[in-house]
């Protein structure tokens, strides 16, 4: 049972249906519905990712990385990202490393 309708019920449901939209108009509908639920989907999604950005400060990854390698003495400026991350990491470890 779906939601407390038993198969008579749903039965009635669906013939009621074609009677209303006919035959041609529900596969369009049931389009129209899933097209709908994937852009809602989408959305949460996309809403969820600006939230998170919103939790780091509204910055970006590459952003929060420069901001990291400034602060270690490298400019990140024309730099590759993964060698900006390589350098960046090294340093701060030698930094951590030298403090304690």
């Amino acid at each position: 049972m779906i939601g407390g309708l038993g198969p008579l019920e749903l039965t009635i449901l669906v013939g009621l249906f074609f009677v209303l939209f006919g035959a041609e108009r529900l596969p369009k509908m049931a389009n129209a519905l899933g097209r709908s639920k994937g852009e809602f989907q989408k959305g949460l999604t996309d809403t969820s990712r600006t939230i998170t950005d919103l939790e780091a400060g509204g910055k970006t990854p590459n952003q929060i990385l420069s901001e990291r390698a400034r602060a270690v003495g490298i400019d990140p400026a024309g730099m590759d990202i993964e060698e900006l991350e390589r350098k960046t990491s090294a340093l701060e470890k030698l930094n951590s490393g030298s403090e304690e």
